[in-house]
């Protein structure tokens, strides 16, 4: 993990300066762009491990580049920096792909650690199989790949991990919070309607009749519970 490769787009130079100082102590390996252009760039010159980027950017702004390197680089980590607390914000750029969300003002060592868990957890995803199959579905999370009656559906980071984790889980009860938890890293730091969010997505691709799921129950004051 050490030689991992990274890039960060970051426009304020002090900012960007002291994660550079910060995570090539760490001995990894980092570019940085100051916009989303020279970002993009960069990402497709260098295929890093992992992206840092600002949401406030000059030109194409954060959620632009995360929705570009989503479709493009479906599997690439990526932690978004922002000044924003709203709590939409954070919502917004989880939904559309972020694996964190860090506000600034932050710690350095927050920020590493938080790098160093997102690549341990890519790197666990890619070396296990995890493809299998029910009820006319076949499923590969390593690809995020869903295949229903011939149909091939792309699973987002979150939708992926969301559903991985209650197969895994399958016949139990599971928690938004667990989910939060072990999906997104987080305790209850964001709203537990991005669970509920997620699930619905996943039930359009899933379900024969999505308003009357047969795979992905819901548990009434608690949470949700996968069924073959």
């Amino acid at each position: 993990m050490d030689s991992a490769s990274i890039v960060i787009i970051e426009d304020d130079p002090t900012i960007a300066s002291g994660l550079v100082i910060a995570l090539e102590s760490e001995r990894f390996h980092v570019r940085h762009a100051d916009t989303g252009e020279k970002g993009l760039a960069l990402i497709r010159a260098e295929a890093p491990d992992l992206l840092i980027s600002d949401i406030m950017l000059p030109g194409i702004d954060g959620m632009q580049v995360m929705r570009t390197v989503k479709s493009e680089l479906p599997d690439l980590p990526v932690i978004m920096l922002t000044a924003k607390t709203d709590e939409i914000d954070r919502v917004m750029g989880l939904e559309m792909g972020a694996d964190d969300y860090v506000t600034k003002p932050f710690s350095p060592r927050e920020l590493i650690a938080r790098v160093k868990a997102r690549l341990r957890q890519h790197s666990s995803e890619r070396k296990a199989p995890d493809t299998f199959s029910f009820s006319g579905v076949t499923i590969d999370l390593r690809r995020r790949e869903l295949t229903k009656d011939g149909k091939v559906s792309r699973l987002t980071t979150h939708e992926a991990g969301t559903l991985g984790y209650l197969i895994a889980h399958r016949g139990r009860d599971v928690s938004r919070e667990e989910l939060l938890q072990n999906v997104w890293g987080y305790t209850a730091a964001i709203t537990t309607r991005t669970v509920d969010n997620q699930i619905l997505k996943l039930r359009k691709k899933l379900e024969d009749t999505p308003g009357e799921p047969r795979h992905i129950l819901t548990v009434h004051g608690t949470g949700y519970r996968f069924e073959e």
